[in-house]
């Protein structure tokens, strides 16, 4: 006898298996995937055991106001038993301003300080094109401001100097109808340099005698520390990109000097190490600029280090460009524009969006070896400002602890240039894949 049955009541839905969910799941198919992963693991976890077990009570015994080496490990033993070690983070406490200013003068501490406020303003609407387009008048502005907070003397020689980017731009005005963009930007220029290096001077000078508005000059050998860090490595950023893009062109640039050029500058200065361009700025730089120009030490290597950059930065770039599709470049050629206007509007988003990765990078690798300068004599945070400190017998045995701290501001800067270079190519991307 055949007997049928409907279900009149939905079953309960069961959890997967315990080795099928959660953090078995996880543990299995991440750590223990197989023999050799499983030994992996385990030999890692003693690993992170080992140095935890080690660093940690270092790190909780911390000590953190103190006046020398001495009195913190008096510290230490007192709480927690003779013998006890501990990390003596007072010697960053006590030396605060020489990690941060290096030797700047002590009553002058609010002037880098509103730089660097200032900074983060002119770099918002560079960052972030959601802002106010008007903050964009702090960015244009920022050189010269930061130039005469941070070194003082007359209000006039940054005004003066700012000047030539006014006359680079009403000559290249002037020019462009008459000549074509590459010679009307060139001929600014060579107009914007010669304003610099015979009519600046005179100007400033003259607008001094009339309406005398100075700060107090401070000399560049008292810079030091991540003032020092920072001042090298935004301003070498900042014109290293468009120097990197105008060399990138030159390379790919069917006029034969102009190729040759770039060519050579770049291949140049990618074989050298930057060491030996450190020593050759300090050294040679001098003979071939005009016999009055004096030119700081820190200002030479701001130089240097600018065209190493621009010189990698350009390969980054070629890369980038030659990432395109050659139709991207018939489109241009099919619009009817000029070079400059394909290359602004068409070629150079694209190849710029492309080497974002190569470009961050290079940055990065940029701010770090700013601690190179310590070769040739200046104050950097990293070997320059530690020495200095160790050589005070109060602190003479710290070791591990500037080091640390210094490597740790370091982490934190590149690591944010990292993370922004991820959340920008993230808002770029176009393609739905």
């Amino acid at each position: 006898m055949n007997q049928n049955f409907v279900r009149t009541a939905m079953l309960p839905p069961e959890l997967p298996p315990v080795s099928q969910r959660g953090v078995v799941k996880w543990m299995r198919e991440n750590l223990f995937s197989s023999i050799l992963n499983g030994v992996l693991t385990v030999l890692a976890v003693l690993v992170i055991y080992l140095i935890v077990s080690s660093v940690a009570p270092w790190l909780w015994h911390s000590v953190w106001n103190a006046g020398s080496e001495a009195e913190c490990r008096a510290i230490v033993e007192a709480k927690f038993g003779p013998g006890a070690t501990g990390a003596c983070w007072a010697v960053i406490h006590e030396r605060w301003n020489q990690f941060m200013f290096g030797l700047y003068p002590n009553d002058l501490y609010w002037r880098p300080t509103l730089a660097a406020v200032l900074l983060l303003v002119a770099l918002a609407p560079v960052l972030f094109l959601s802002l106010p387009r008007q903050l964009l008048w702090v960015t244009i502005l920022f050189p010269a401001i930061a130039f005469y907070l941070l070194w003082g003397g007359t209000v006039w020689a940054p005004v003066a100097a700012m000047l030539g980017f006014v006359v680079m731009g009403f000559a290249y005005r002037l020019l462009l109808p008459l000549v074509g963009v590459t010679v009307a930007g060139s001929l600014g220029f060579v107009a914007s340099c010669l304003w610099w290096l015979f009519l600046s001077g005179y100007v400033s000078d003259a607008l001094a005698s009339v309406l005398p508005l100075a700060l107090r000059p401070v000399d560049s050998d008292t810079f030091g520390g991540f003032l020092l860090a920072i001042v090298i490595g935004v301003t070498a950023i900042s014109f290293s990109l468009p120097l990197g893009i105008l060399l990138a062109l030159g390379r790919q640039s069917n006029m034969p000097i102009v190729k040759t050029l770039c060519v050579g500058f770049i291949e140049f200065i990618r074989g050298v190490p930057l060491i030996t361009l450190l020593f050759s700025a300090t050294l040679l730089l001098g003979y071939f600029l005009p016999p009055e120009t004096n030119f700081s030490t820190i200002l030479k290597v701001i130089i240097l280090v600018t065209f190493f950059a621009a010189a990698y930065l350009a390969e980054v770039i070629r890369g980038g460009l030659a990432a395109l599709p050659r139709g991207q470049y018939e489109a241009a050629d099919a619009l009817g524009l000029d070079y400059w206007r394909a290359q602004r509007l068409i070629i150079m988003p694209q190849a710029l969006k492309i080497s974002i990765p190569g470009i961050v990078s290079t940055f990065i690798g940029l701010f770090k070896d700013t601690t190179l300068v310590t070769f040739v004599g200046l104050f950097d945070p990293l070997r320059g400002v530690t020495t200095f400190v160790r050589a005070d017998p109060d602190w003479k045995a710290i070791y591990w602890e500037p080091y640390i701290f210094v490597g740790a501001i370091f982490f934190v800067i590149c690591f944010g240039m990292s993370r922004y270079s991820m959340y920008l190519e993230r808002k770029l991307k176009t393609d739905n894949h």
